[in-house]
C-alpha cells in the first residue's frame, strides 16, 4: 500500500498543487508610471491566485537584463515577464538579444501607451497638424523635437509620420523626457512627443496636434485630439505597432496547466472594471489581446518596426542633405 501510494505521488503532476507560493514578476525598468501599472495588474492576479505578486524591478541594457534574469529562473510558473516590446522585440531586431518573441509563451496582453505630436499652445507658426506639416515643407530641417533618446519607440513612430508626410525635422536627444518638456515650453524645442502621463501633466501649456496610432480609445487619453488618420496620413504602422507596450509571458517549458493558471488570473484582473479604470486614470490603455492573438499581432509588430527603424535612417540622410 505505502509502495503504490508513494508511486501514486510520484506520477501527479508537479504543478498539481500550484501556486503553492509567491510569484515573481520580472520588470525591465525602474519605479515609475509603468511600474505602476504593473503593480495593479500583479495585485489584481495575486487576489486571483491567492498568493503574492512580488514586482522586481530589474533595468539595465534597455530591459535587456529583465529578460536574461528571468531566463535563469525553472520553467515553473513562479516567475514570470513584463515583456515590454523593447527587450521583447526591438532589442532581438537589433542585435542585442538572442531570443525572438516566438521563444516565449504568451499570457494576455497587457496595456499601450499612445504616443503624440504636441507643440505649445501659444504657438503662432501652426495651429494643427496639417498647417505644421505646410510649415516643415517650407522649412525642410529647420524645426528642432525631440523623442527623449534616439532610436527608440517614439523616435521610429515620429520619423514614421514625417516620412509619411515626406517632411523631416532634427531630433534632439533627452536623457530625461522631461527636460525636453520644459525646453518645449521655453521654445528651445517646436514640438515633441507625449504620452498620456506626460501630456496630462502639462495641459496648460501643450497642444496635441496629433494622436499617432489607429485606435479609437486613444482619444479619450487626450481630450479627444485628432488620431493621425483623420489627416489622411498613413503610417504603415498598425494595432500595437506605434505605441509602448507589453504583454506578460513566460518561459518555454512552463507547464501546460501552470500556464492556463496564470492566463485565468490575468483575464480575470484585467476583466475587472476597477482595474481598467485604474489603468487608464495612470495613462496606459488595456489592450486585451488573447494568447491566440499573440504570434499574429506581435509578430506584426516586429516586421513593422523595420519599416519605422528605417524611417530613422532617411530622416538621417536628409538631414545630412542625402
Amino acid at each position: 500500500m505505502i509502495a503504490g501510494a508513494a508511486l501514486a505521488a510520484l506520477s501527479m503532476p508537479a504543478s498539481a498543487e500550484y501556486p503553492e507560493r509567491n510569484i515573481q514578476n520580472i520588470f525591465p525598468w525602474g519605479p515609475g508610471s509603468a511600474m505602476a501599472v504593473t503593480q495593479i495588474i500583479s495585485e489584481a492576479m495575486a487576489q486571483e491566485l491567492g498568493v503574492n505578486i512580488t514586482v522586481v524591478s530589474t533595468p539595465g541594457a534597455a530591459g535587456v537584463k529583465s529578460f536574461e534574469t528571468a531566463l535563469d529562473k525553472p520553467a515553473d510558473g513562479y516567475t514570470f515577464i513584463d515583456g515590454w516590446v523593447a527587450p521583447l522585440v526591438l532589442q532581438p531586431l537589433v542585435g542585442n538579444a538572442e531570443w525572438t518573441h516566438e521563444d516565449f509563451v504568451p499570457l494576455w496582453s497587457a496595456t499601450a501607451v499612445p504616443f503624440a505630436i504636441v507643440s505649445r499652445k501659444d504657438e503662432t507658426r501652426w495651429s494643427d497638424f496639417p498647417s505644421l506639416i505646410a510649415y516643415m515643407k517650407e522649412h525642410p530641417g529647420e524645426l528642432r523635437y525631440s523623442s527623449g533618446s534616439i532610436g527608440n519607440i517614439p523616435h521610429m513612430v515620429m520619423a514614421k509620420v514625417m516620412q509619411a508626410n515626406d517632411v523631416y525635422a532634427r531630433n534632439i536627444p533627452y536623457p530625461q523626457d522631461g527636460d525636453a518638456f520644459k525646453d518645449l515650453r521655453g521654445g528651445l524645442l517646436d514640438f515633441t512627443f507625449n504620452n498620456p502621463t506626460t501630456y496630462r501633466s502639462n495641459s496648460d501649456a501643450f497642444q496635441v496636434l496629433a494622436i499617432m496610432t489607429e485606435n479609437e480609445a486613444d482619444r479619450e487619453m487626450f481630450d479627444g485630439a485628432p488620431l493621425v488618420g483623420d489627416f489622411g496620413t498613413d503610417m504603415g504602422l498598425t494595432g500595437l505597432s506605434p505605441t509602448g507596450w507589453h504583454w506578460y509571458v513566460v518561459k518555454p517549458g512552463t507547464p501546460d496547466d501552470v500556464v492556463e493558471t496564470l492566463r485565468t488570473a490575468m483575464k480575470a484582473a484585467l476583466d475587472r472594471d476597477d482595474i481598467q479604470e485604474k489603468l487608464k486614470a495612470t495613462g496606459f490603455v488595456p489592450t486585451m489581446y488573447s494568447p491566440d492573438q499573440y504570434d499574429e499581432i506581435v509578430g506584426t509588430v516586429g516586421e513593422q518596426l523595420i519599416s519605422a527603424k528605417e524611417a530613422i535612417a532617411w530622416e538621417a540622410d536628409k538631414i545630412a542633405g542625402k
